[in-house]
């Protein structure tokens, strides 16, 4: 596939220069992104090890999609309903969940957004292998936090702090690299089919 152009965001074609317009359809966008993100979070695919959700996948698209800013906004929007007890969430919502075992992971999609947006708007990830390369490299930052909140700091239902460094790895990391591997691959494609429809 050809190299594509996603020196702005893919969404920024849609979105009016100025004025009511442009906050309508920027606020748009957000709750379009954070209803994606609730339904990934309740979407369960069958996967070796364990079941995944198509979370990730969606965070990343959105990010790439989106653009530093709205792509974070949108992640700190979805985050926000959350806390409010809205149950978008994998299992519910409130803001206790954020503090249990997936609040690292969470709470890693803001600054993941951020990061890929911002990559994207300075020319990283012109072709789908290059995308790929770059939300995989970010990914690696949400395993990063997600493991060191559910090792030492998540809140667990009996009041302990954290489940330690070993199981952490074994329970919320290793399984579940190759499946986002899967859907990092398929963000990435759907972002650069997307970049190539606009440009014609």
């Amino acid at each position: 596939m050809s190299a594509i152009a996603l020196s702005r965001p893919l969404v920024g074609g849609f979105v009016p220069s100025e004025g009511v317009a442009r906050i309508a359809a920027l606020t748009g966008f957000a709750v379009l992104g954070s209803l994606i993100l609730w339904a990934s979070a309740k979407i369960s695919v069958p996967f070796w090890p364990v079941p995944m959700t198509l979370q990730t996948g969606a965070v990343f698209l959105i990010a790439a999609a989106y653009g530093a800013r709205l792509g974070a906004a949108t992640i700190g929007l979805y985050l926000a309903e959350g806390a409010m007890g809205l149950p978008v969430f994998s299992s519910g919502g409130g803001f206790p969940y954020l503090l249990g075992p997936t609040g690292g992971f969470l709470i890693g999609f803001l600054p993941a957004a951020a990061l890929v947006g911002w990559l994207v708007e300075r020319g990283f990830g012109r072709s789908p292998f290059e995308l790929f390369g770059v939300m995989l490299a970010v990914d690696a930052i949400v395993f990063l936090l997600g493991f060191c909140w559910l090792a030492a700091f998540a809140v667990l239902p009996s009041g302990a702090s954290g489940i330690g460094a070993a199981a952490a790895m074994n329970g919320g990391v290793l399984p579940f690299v190759f499946g986002d591997i899967v859907k990092l691959a398929l963000a990435a494609s759907l972002v650069s089919a997307g970049a190539q429809l606009v440009r014609r």
